[in-house]
């Protein structure tokens, strides 16, 4: 399980990704999607577009995939599951700021290098094959359009992390 506390501290969790959520969950993936839409606009306004075309379509997908669950509150646990991914973000973005500053041949940065690769292993690669491995076990649980909408986003977003994954390990590690 991803999240083995939170389904330890609401058991249902774990039964019921559809239906049941803790509190305040709702209201953190509302929040999320408003923080993927405004990331989204700063992006359009302040990058070329050839420069974040790939953020750009993640955020798209996951603004509709967590906007149905917002809407619909439904699928909440599954969005909380999927808002694990997000806990990589941190030393990814560290990475782009150690980039910035031109630190790449500091400890600090070999340091955040090593972890971003291993948070990167178990908070996106694993948690996006627990996914799709619940999407498809669940199929009978899950109307055919919202099937098709996660089916759909899973298969975009792994790929996407594989191949990420693959150049921060050319860029950090096999230079």
């Amino acid at each position: 399980n991803p999240s083995p506390r939170r389904f330890c501290l609401h058991p249902g969790l774990s039964e019921d990704l559809v239906g049941t959520h803790p509190p305040g969950a709702h209201s953190l993936v509302a929040v999320s999607v408003g923080y993927f839409l405004e990331d989204f606009v700063d992006m359009l306004c302040n990058q070329k577009l050839h420069q974040s075309w790939e953020l750009l379509f993640h955020h798209s997908v996951v603004i509709v995939c967590f906007g149905i669950a917002v809407l619909l509150h439904q699928y909440i646990g599954f969005a909380l599951v999927a808002l694990l991914v997000e806990i990589n973000s941190i030393f990814l973005h560290l990475r782009q700021i150690l980039l910035m500053a031109n630190l790449v041949h500091t400890t600090c940065y070999r340091l955040n290098s090593i972890i971003n690769l291993g948070t990167y292993v178990v908070f996106r690669i694993a948690t996006l094959a627990w996914m799709t491995r619940w999407l498809f076990l669940n199929r009978e649980n899950v109307p055919p359009a919202t099937y098709a909408v996660g089916t759909v986003g899973m298969a975009i977003m792994t790929p996407m992390n594989i191949i990420l994954f693959y150049r921060l390990l050319r860029s950090d590690f096999f230079k």
